[in-house]
């Protein structure tokens, strides 16, 4: 039987927030109720929750952040991640204000492994495997990425060479492709998260013409197949309004959402 939302909540609370979220981090710092931390991508704020912070106090923590990246760093950008369920309730506000400005809205989705990992007709001639498991590991990952940058745009994949050393480790997590035709159609990551329950999926994209015919659906079994391998309990996702119907129809619950604020050096 799958757990209720609220058990949910409090398992990605205690488990995927703070020392959760830095892992791969170069340099962390602790401030208050705030963690700081730096990576290749840029810096990154989060926490557990602000200690019951309000008005000023919360207008101080965002001072705070900002002075430490601006003066302390050498990073161009960092992002403070917010959760809609979070007080206080006019963090965003707090955050415009100081300079930060908001990127789109995603929902948080969970789901047990043991819930996903059923089979799922795909169109004959695709097939699903591992990026590396029968075929050149780098090759797999470029023409991934390549699929990805055309679905959300030039920039917008993986580097290639950073993405195959990272999904190499299969104990890490890993790289799924769909393929027809000797060409990549949908692809997506599963990254497991040390200390945790928890593995995430990642990066899913389909061609346009291979939408609605179950192969991300089946790329999410795939994984959550690997993951249960690998002693994962929960499967969680950060995922767009498109993408939501089709966690949903994988067995994934909305739990919450996450709002990035990003600040960029001026």
């Amino acid at each position: 039987m799958s757990e209720e939302p609220a058990a949910l909540l409090t398992a990605y609370d205690d488990q995927l927030r703070e020392r959760a979220e830095f892992h791969g981090a170069r340099e962390v710092v602790r401030h208050g109720p705030l963690w700081w931390g730096i990576f290749s991508h840029g810096g990154f704020c989060s926490y557990r929750d602000l200690a019951g912070a309000e008005g000023s106090d919360v207008d101080e923590l965002v001072r705070a952040t900002v002075a430490h990246f601006r003066e302390q760093t050498g990073v161009e950008r960092f992002e403070w991640k917010t959760r809609g369920h979070d007080a206080p309730a006019d963090l965003p506000e707090r955050l415009v204000a100081q300079g930060l400005v908001a990127e789109e809205r995603e929902t948080v989705m969970i789901g047990e492994a043991t819930g996903l990992a059923v089979p799922v007709q795909v169109p004959d001639g695709v097939s699903i495997r591992r990026a590396g498991e029968g075929g050149d590991l780098l090759d797999d990952v470029r023409r991934a990425s390549a699929m990805q940058e055309s679905v959300f745009g030039m920039g917008r994949g993986s580097d290639p060479e950073e993405l195959a050393r990272q999904v190499a480790d299969v104990a890490g997590g890993g790289l799924w492709l769909a393929e027809a035709d000797g060409e990549v159609v949908s692809a997506g990551r599963l990254t497991v998260v040390p200390g945790t329950e928890f593995a995430g999926i990642w990066g899913g994209s389909t061609l346009p013409e291979w939408r609605g015919r179950g192969i991300y659906r089946a790329l999410t079994a795939a994984r959550a197949v690997a993951a249960l391998g690998l002693g994962v309990r929960y499967i969680h996702s950060d995922c767009t309004d498109m993408s939501r119907p089709i966690l949903e129809r994988s067995g994934l619950v909305a739990v919450t959402t996450t709002t990035p604020y990003i600040w960029t050096r001026d």
